[in-house]
């Protein structure tokens, strides 16, 4: 495994701290609603690095009205014809708002680079432009977070082969997805070029050895959290109030209403 990392972390030790580290997302979530931060998440990386199952974790149990996914499909003809980062500006998010964006502008520095669904004067233009935007973003009061999830060539092989067998994980599976197996050298030049470009004081690069699915959730999560000046803020006070007395109030009867199945009975 890359970094020297071989053991796996055992599944009660993963499941008890990645509890507590949600435990503090909902925290970190709290603050940034009663602050107004507004804070933005970018998860790149190789297909099958395990960003999707990362941001599964993140989000388990925040609020999705404070955070939520972006993960914009292929742009439309008119959005071919806009200024490149115009669809995910639209995206950003408002005070009290967390964005995590599953792939994001660099899909110009990696996919569109690579499989030529872009020029090379586009591809240079986004390498020029890029650290101007996300310095804008940074200057505006925007927390900008930054994550490449690194995967071995293995490792991603693995993963695929296990996604071809499994129906229920076999939609993950797309044909460029196989495209990327045969362009690894290739989507290797890019990265490393786009980081030459992008890795910038003011919004780095902060790059995470996925080959352990739940290291590289744990040491993701763990470094956001200590990456954000966040604190408690005081709960609301709520009280259960007492259940009024009836009025008179009676139930339809139930054949008036169409019922699911009950299918678990069958069971």
């Amino acid at each position: 495994m890359a970094g020297g990392q071989t053991a796996k972390v055992p599944r009660k030790v993963y499941e008890q701290e990645l509890l507590r580290l949600q435990t503090e997302l909902v925290r970190l979530q709290e603050w940034v609603r009663a602050q107004g931060a507004r804070l933005v998440v970018v998860f790149e990386g190789r297909d099958a690095a395990g960003k999707g199952g990362t941001i599964k974790r993140v989000t388990e149990h925040l609020n999705p009205r404070v955070a939520r996914i972006a993960a914009l499909p292929t742009p439309t003809e008119r959005e071919r014809t806009q200024w490149y980062f115009q669809r995910y500006v639209a995206q950003l998010p408002a005070a009290g708002e967390i964005v995590l964006f599953d792939r994001s502008w660099y899909n110009r520095a990696g996919v569109e680079h690579v499989m030529g669904f872009c020029t090379k004067e586009e591809h240079q233009r986004f390498l020029h432009q890029c650290p101007i935007f996300e310095r804008m973003l940074v200057e505006d009061g925007i927390l900008l977070r930054k994550y490449w999830f690194s995967v071995s060539d293995t490792e991603q092989q693995e993963r695929f082969r296990k996604r071809l067998e499994d129906p229920l994980r076999r939609w993950k599976l797309s044909p460029m997805d196989l495209e990327s197996i045969t362009h690894w050298e290739a989507y290797s030049r890019a990265k490393d070029d786009m980081m030459v470009h992008t890795d910038i004081p003011e919004a780095p690069w902060f790059v995470v050895e996925s080959d352990d699915k739940r290291r590289a959730r744990l040491n993701m999560i763990a470094h956001l959290l200590d990456s954000v000046p966040y604190h408690g803020v005081p709960e609301p006070s709520i009280e259960l109030p007492e259940r009024p007395s009836s009025t008179g109030y009676e139930r339809p009867p139930r054949d008036l209403q169409t019922y699911v199945p009950d299918h678990a009975a069958r069971l």
